[in-house]
């Protein structure tokens, strides 16, 4: 199995090609801003991707070639800090906001009965006519990593959309997670 710790910083994982700009010992250099990748086609069935995304220059750019490097049914693993919490806001090096709809511009639906807000979205994408495509394999937010607070990951994420619509601003998760499968 090969797997992709993108953005690995100083997380170097055992089994997995760690990438990052930076030598910290242990990962392969590489501008992930920079377009292509040092990968073939369908190369990963596997990549990592925790808390690096949102510090990228092109959300669609990125998206794509990592669509690019994942084998058909591959596995992409996403960790960011949700936009609304001070985890993202405070730290002046993100671009990219995170939302628990950030993917629904690349969602594959197929014969799924949409919602109805998915419904108008569809009608709305904005992944440029792209080619990639994942389904949604799980999606929620992570309230907190303070065993106290915990609990609660289980009630926002009943309906996490409309959590978000209205009430994420008055208690702000800290992150959001994806896990994801190409459909190629």
């Amino acid at each position: 199995m090969k797997r992709l710790n993108l953005g690995c910083g100083k997380d170097i994982r055992e089994d997995y090609i760690n990438l990052d700009i930076v030598d910290y010992g242990g990962n392969m250099i590489h501008d992930i801003n920079s377009f292509p990748y040092p990968f073939e086609e369908n190369y990963f069935d596997e990549i990592y991707a925790s808390h690096i995304l949102e510090h990228l220059n092109n959300f669609h750019n990125t998206i794509t070639e990592l669509y690019r490097i994942l084998k058909p049914n591959g596995i992409l693993i996403v960790y960011a800090p949700f936009f609304l919490n001070t985890k993202y806001f405070g730290e002046p090096d993100h671009k990219i906001p995170f939302s628990i709809r950030t993917f629904d511009n690349y969602e594959y639906i197929g014969d799924r009965k949409l919602k109805f807000y998915e419904k108008w979205k569809l009608d709305h994408r904005t992944n440029y006519e792209g080619k990639a495509q994942f389904e949604i394999l799980e999606k929620k937010f992570i309230t907190s990593h303070f065993a106290l607070l915990r609990w609660m990951d289980f009630f926002i994420n009943l309906e996490p959309v409309i959590y978000e619509r209205f009430f994420a601003g008055i208690f702000s998760p800290e992150e959001v997670y994806f896990k994801l499968r190409t459909i190629k």
